[in-house]
């Protein structure tokens, strides 16, 4: 189990995990985000009816995956970001309290881009699953 920020460059606001619970570099990640309410987005999206915007299953997803890939050698001084998102489909509503279990499989990596699939689930249900496509782009 680690920290997330061992391999991102995200920080609060904007990271949107909390603990990396398995890492296979290059291949896979699993990670968990503690959806406490105290979030700001809870607050708007929607009042009287707090829902996790499924823009932001996908991005914490995306940040899952980044770690599998930052932690392989072949990414050093590299910065993964979106190249395209397939078919994301959200099954469930998430709320408040609620835990996220995400799970990142890449399919292709290489030193300019890659593949991979996420699954967003609370308690054991699916919530989100999604094709993830990124780029890799030399780091400041």
């Amino acid at each position: 189990m680690s920290d997330p920020t061992e391999w991102l460059p995200h920080r609060p606001p904007f990271l949107l995990v909390d603990e990396i619970t398995e890492l296979e570099p290059g291949r896979s990640a699993r990670g968990v985000w503690r959806l406490s309410g105290d979030e700001t987005f809870f607050a708007g999206h929607f009042p009287g009816r707090p829902t996790l915007p499924g823009v932001l299953m996908v991005e914490s997803l995306a940040q899952v995956g980044a770690c599998a890939v930052l932690a392989d050698q072949r990414s050093a001084g590299k910065l993964p970001l979106f190249g395209g998102i397939d078919a994301a489909r959200f099954r469930r509503l998430v709320e408040p309290g609620d835990t996220l279990h995400l799970e990142v499989e890449l399919s292709r990596l290489s030193t300019r881009a890659g593949k991979g699939t996420g699954r967003a689930t609370v308690n054991g249900s699916l919530a989100c699953e999604v094709g993830l496509l990124f780029v890799l782009i030399d780091d400041c």
